[in-house]
């Protein structure tokens, strides 16, 4: 190649990096940027077919783009994956409105950073796309047409290496759920359930022999050369879920319908890496192992220290609200601290709820606050003796019709909030004089 041809090469090489920092990490009139430098560096990085100076730490990017010397022909698709992100409700199919501009925005973070720790694994399917492309049919041949999942659902049966198990690990396995680093909790008519709990090279090595070496599943916790399993590890233990009726898999000998749990993070994932209807699954598919995992659910339940005792429940979609809807209300209440100070109740779904809480509520009897949002339709009667009662507060209850009487004998009542409420809620009068005499904070509506 002649010395200019490298070096137009060059120039335009340069000057497609310099329009994507210009359009996408600096603000275009009165709108914001709408990438970073950092966002951007390492979306340019997960397309394999860029080219980043070998000298440069990827890792600690210091916003010098000089160091790109190649923009892979998949670069903008994954800046168009990433900016495309939808908030999604707990159903995983309901755009979040963006009027709720607190939920919209920490979703879309929670999301954003989901999207980016998953990055390794879009790489590994763009690897296999532009190695494999042309025995795709005609329609996905376009990277441009697809997303993150149909591009994986194009190229998953696709292996980019063949990396096989001894006979004697897919015997074992097959047969009895074991290997070092690993504990066989649970083996049944038809599941059987492992948990990994070493921190150090076993735990490792066991994920990576559960998860099929990141070649029967997308488990990240499973891929030798990484270290994803580290960072989990530290947040709690891994569980395997099997089925034992499903076929075995050929490089482990292990089911191929088999799940990995993470209660560290909230994540229940099928052998693609995608979240599970959880609730759906162990009570409809799996009963026979959902009390198993009753004491991780029960885990996450209350929030806080021995001044801040907090139930916080966001629903549907906290382990609190999964916990309610496997083992019942009812339960839940006999797993709390008696000496519980907060309740916090949040129905984001959309839907409004009727919730009745159980009579244990009255044994609460440290309970200071008391916020439920979006699902009763009655004050609850076990309130009535709960004397420490400092804050009541019931937004957004759009079939509440009164608030009962005995509200205003609650001695160390401060504030009653019914903002959202229907304007015509009934409020008696001996609560009203308490709210006129200025010991009661009121708050209805736009007040």
């Amino acid at each position: 190649m002649k010395f200019t041809d490298i070096l137009k090469k060059v120039i335009v090489e340069q000057s497609r990096m310099d329009v994507l920092v210009d359009k996408l990490t600096k603000p275009q009139g009165d709108k914001k940027p709408l990438l970073n430098n950092e966002e951007l560096f390492a979306l340019i990085a997960a397309d394999p077919e860029s080219k980043i100076n070998t000298d440069a730490d990827i890792d600690s990017f210091k916003g010098d783009f000089s160091v790109v010397k190649k923009v892979g022909p998949y670069a903008q698709w994954l800046i168009k994956q990433y900016l495309s992100l939808v908030p999604m409700m707990g159903d995983g199919e309901t755009p979040i409105d963006k009027e709720d501009q607190k939920l919209y925005k920490k979703v879309l973070s929670q999301q954003r950073s989901q999207f980016f720790e998953d990055l390794y694994k879009t790489t590994e399917d763009l690897k296999k796309f532009h190695r494999f492309k042309n025995r795709l049919p005609q329609e996905q041949r376009d990277i441009n047409k697809m997303t993150i999942k149909s591009l994986f659902d194009a190229v998953k049966d696709f292996s980019l290496e063949k990396t096989k198990a001894s006979q004697d690990e897919k015997k074992q396995a097959s047969a009895t759920f074991e290997f070092p680093g690993a504990e066989l909790l649970y083996n049944g008519p038809n599941w059987a359930v492992t948990k990994i709990s070493d921190t150090g090279k076993l735990g490792k090595a066991a994920a990576c022999f559960f998860g099929g070496y990141h070649e029967e599943t997308r488990w990240c916790t499973s891929s030798p050369g990484l270290t994803w399993f580290e960072n989990y590890i530290k947040d709690g233990p891994l569980y395997q879920v099997y089925n034992k009726n499903s076929k075995p898999s050929p490089k482990t000998g292990l089911p191929e319908d088999r799940y990995q749990f993470h209660f560290g993070r909230n994540q229940f994932m099928d052998i693609h890496d995608h979240n599970i209807k959880l609730v759906e699954f162990l009570n409809d598919r799996a009963p026979e192992i959902k009390e198993l995992f009753k004491a991780e659910f029960a885990k996450g339940l209350q929030k806080g220290n021995a001044n801040d005792k907090q139930l916080v429940i966001e629903y549907p979609r906290d382990s609190s609200s999964k916990y309610v809807a496997l083992y019942g209300w009812d339960d839940l209440f006999k797993q709390l601290d008696p000496d519980l100070t907060h309740i916090d109740f949040t129905n984001s779904s959309g839907e409004p709820l009727n919730l009745k809480f159980p009579k244990e509520l009255a044994d609460l009897k440290n309970l200071q606050t008391f916020y439920v949002e979006n699902a009763i339709s009655e004050v609850p009667e076990e309130l009535k003796n709960l004397k420490n009662l400092e804050f009541l507060s019931f937004p957004n209850n759009k079939n509440l019709k009164e608030i009962p009487e005995w509200v205003a004998d609650l001695p160390n009542l401060i504030a009653l909030s019914v903002k959202g409420t229907p304007s015509n809620l009934k409020v008696p009068q001996r609560v009203k004089d308490r709210i006129e005499k200025g010991d009661i904070w009121f708050v209805h509506n736009n007040d």
